[in-house]
């Protein structure tokens, strides 16, 4: 099978991307479009749905009890009175 590519930025980028890895241009190709295609898929993938290991790491944190409130921020930023 053949796939012709008619665009010389095309060609040159695909080129470097094979030099770069030390892969065939085919390679070069395959990994690209494996890339994009599984960017795509986890773009349809919810926030909240990505961000679940996250949520489960932080609910298993013990609560200390304490208040997270206006003076509590204002002492991180250093903007205590």
């Amino acid at each position: 099978m053949i796939l012709h590519v008619r665009d010389v930025e095309t060609d040159e980028l695909v080129r470097q991307l094979a030099r770069t890895r030390g892969i065939s241009i085919t390679e070069a190709i395959r990994e690209a479009v494996a890339q994009a295609l599984a960017s795509d898929e986890r773009s349809r993938i919810s926030l909240w749905d990505r961000m679940g290991d996250l949520r489960m790491k932080m609910e298993s944190y013990p609560l200390t009890g304490f208040k997270a409130d206006k003076d509590f921020y204002d002492g991180l930023s250093g903007r205590e009175d």
